[in-house]
């Protein structure tokens, strides 16, 4: 297995970890002598850094695979999933907006499945990735807000609106896409059709 996708694995294998730090109430809520919100924290962060550096290394070195195309937007669906029911759980992150955010993420990542199983797989929106900036920022903020830094609270809150409104619009811009592509492939389909009809009657 090459780097890139040992560094998608240790992203998913790092969810739990941040689920159980997150909703275990630790005795004086800390773990070592430090706190769990600042544990927590250290490892978003950290699952944060390998979703940007597994990308990287991928392309450098020339190691995009189909198992890497797969996996690594299911290990971002997994992270952020995890760490914003984590939020609702702690009364940090509105329920309502959790599960818009998080059914927009499983409905986008089964129409880029279905687009990558015919062959032709669909590009990232660009406002996808300014709600992947916008959710690590939400989560982080959030997560050091609840006792440390209560004014990280404000900017988690209006950083998770950024992270709605561009999920919804990003959502929106994949489904049209996705329509628009229908009806070419269909007519693709449609001449491939005819010609094999031609030569058969060729043949005959």
């Amino acid at each position: 297995m090459n780097l890139p996708n040992s560094l998608t694995l240790t992203r998913i294998f790092l969810v739990p970890l941040l689920v159980v730090v997150l909703l275990t109430k630790f005795e004086g809520r800390a773990i070592f002598g430090v706190s769990e919100e600042l544990v927590g924290a250290a490892i978003f962060a950290i699952a944060s850094v390998t979703d940007w550096l597994d990308g990287f290394v991928a392309r450098r070195r020339k190691q995009v695979t189909p198992f890497g195309q797969i996996i690594d937007p299911l290990a971002d669906k997994l992270l952020t999933s995890a760490a914003f029911i984590s939020l609702v759980q702690r009364d940090l992150a509105p329920a309502w907006m959790v599960a818009v955010i998080i059914g927009r993420e499983f409905a986008v990542t089964a129409l880029r499945s279905l687009f990558f199983s015919r062959g032709t797989p669909i590009p990232a929106s660009p406002l996808g990735k300014i709600k992947m900036v916008a959710q690590v920022v939400a989560i982080l903020a959030l997560i050091l807000g609840d006792r440390h830094l209560g004014n990280f609270l404000v900017i988690g809150h209006a950083a998770l609106w950024v992270v709605l409104v561009t999920a919804l619009l990003s959502a929106a811009d994949y489904f049209r896409r996705f329509n628009v592509a229908q009806p070419a492939r269909a007519g693709v389909t449609d001449i491939a059709v005819a010609r094999e009809q031609r030569r058969g009657r060729r043949a005959v």
